[in-house]
């Protein structure tokens, strides 16, 4: 038995699972959009994410309970290496391109049949700062929605 137990945990230690991984110092969570519930086709989006102390990123959407049965909602990210002030605009902003992506904003973009869920799209970083957007279409029920952006700091930091 003792060979059994030995063989499992070279296998886990071969495919990275044999040490315990510490979340808690070596990711922070970042705000990026305050609960809303929205009713319209308004586009939401968050504030300017400041990655100058991060890697990059990864943008979690939350979603509530999508009241409307055709409602499609567009996830996009802008960047920029400056902002107006410290929760204004990007200034020069464009979009981002798909290698400085993790995942695809297609599959970050959702639907109204997505209730209660956690879509996710992550950064790399190639400037300062990031913004995502959410874009509603043919929205007229109750849409509630969140943004919580995760970084990954350069420097490991303690607890």
């Amino acid at each position: 038995m003792k060979y059994i137990a030995a063989i499992a945990i070279i296998a886990a230690a071969s495919i990275g699972y044999a040490q315990p991984v510490d979340l808690h110092t070596t990711i922070d969570p970042i705000f990026g959009l305050a609960p809303v519930v929205v009713s319209n086709n308004t586009a939401q989006t968050t504030k300017a994410i400041d990655l100058a102390n991060y890697q990059g990123c990864e943008f979690n959407i939350i979603t509530g309970v999508l009241a409307d049965s055709n409602a499609t909602f567009a996830v996009t990210l802008a960047h920029a290496d400056s902002i107006t002030d410290p929760t204004g605009a990007l200034v020069s902003s464009s979009a981002v391109s798909s290698d400085s992506l993790i995942g695809t904003t297609a599959s970050a973009s959702f639907d109204y049949s997505a209730d209660n869920t956690v879509k996710k799209i992550g950064y790399i970083k190639q400037k300062r700062y990031v913004q995502l957007t959410i874009t509603p279409s043919g929205n007229t029920g109750s849409a509630p929605l969140a943004v919580i952006a995760v970084g990954r700091p350069y420097i490991r930091k303690g607890s």
